[in-house]
């Protein structure tokens, strides 16, 4: 794809994420968009936010449900960048109106003390590499209307990121077996849904697995004290002024945050 469309998609992009209009999906405008082209959108995005002092602070994986990736007609996750911007105290409170349709995901997030590297990066490469674990409340967003997204639209939008919430307390990794690490999520007090880690490609460092080496194919490498989102343990639910979500997860404790 042209060096002006990629820019001309990431501006669309930009542009729903600073109005908080959603636009219609990106495949809709060039069905011939590719995974890689999207990729390339997104990090044109990436590229205009560290300009303007952003940081980048970790990666989020996505797509992680094998359900999920049948749902889209995909056969691989996907993955975003995680700025200083994204981060909220655990607890703390997010306001409906500075995002477009949130949505709230449990997952497990890594905090690396080793830069990953790819290709050839395996479990036990992640879990050497992984200073301790912490339960996380991932808030999904789309500049996409009305959710409508195959992989090329959520991978060019970020992969969907909004915010994140980081809580619960710090746990090493021989003191837990990830694979079987439950999350119970709950909705203004009423369990939402529940998951287990084996739930994301069968062990969560699995997916930090792929995302390092997925992101050999751009030469970018995962840094220690980065946070590394894992992928969500269960499906997504929508947040709404004056919701309280708290994931309570074995072993780890819990992350919770508020809607206003």
């Amino acid at each position: 794809m042209q060096l002006t469309k990629i820019q001309d998609f990431a501006a669309q992009l930009a542009q729903a994420e600073a109005t908080k209009v959603g636009i219609d999906p990106l495949i809709v405008s060039d069905p011939k968009i590719t995974v890689d082209d999207a990729y390339y959108i997104q990090l044109e995005n990436i590229k205009k936010k560290l300009e303007a002092g952003q940081k980048i602070v970790g990666k989020k994986i996505g797509l992680t449900s094998v359900a999920v990736q049948k749902m889209l007609g995909v056969d691989e996750p996907d993955y975003g960048h995680l700025l200083d911007t994204m981060v909220v105290e655990n607890g703390g409170t997010i306001d409906t109106k500075d995002m477009l349709q949130p949505k709230v995901e449990g997952e497990i997030a890594f905090i690396l003390k080793k830069d990953l590297k790819g290709p050839n990066v395996t479990a036990v490469d992640v879990i050497q590499a992984t200073d301790y674990v912490v339960p996380a409340l991932e808030i999904v967003d789309s500049r996409i209307q009305d959710w409508k997204i195959s992989l090329r639209d959520t991978v060019s939008d970020n992969a969907s990121s909004g915010l994140y919430v980081l809580g619960g307390k710090p746990t090493k990794l021989e003191d837990i077996n990830l694979e079987l690490v439950g999350m119970a999520l709950y909705q203004n007090g009423e369990v939402s849904n529940t998951g287990v880690g084996a739930a994301a490609l069968g062990n969560p460092a699995t997916c930090v697995a792929w995302l390092a080496n997925r992101l050999a194919d751009y030469d970018i490498t995962l840094k220690a004290g980065e946070v590394i989102l894992s992928g969500a343990l269960s499906g997504m639910v929508a947040a709404n002024p004056g919701d309280n979500f708290v994931a309570r997860f074995a072993h780890l404790g819990q992350v919770s945050v508020n809607f206003k």
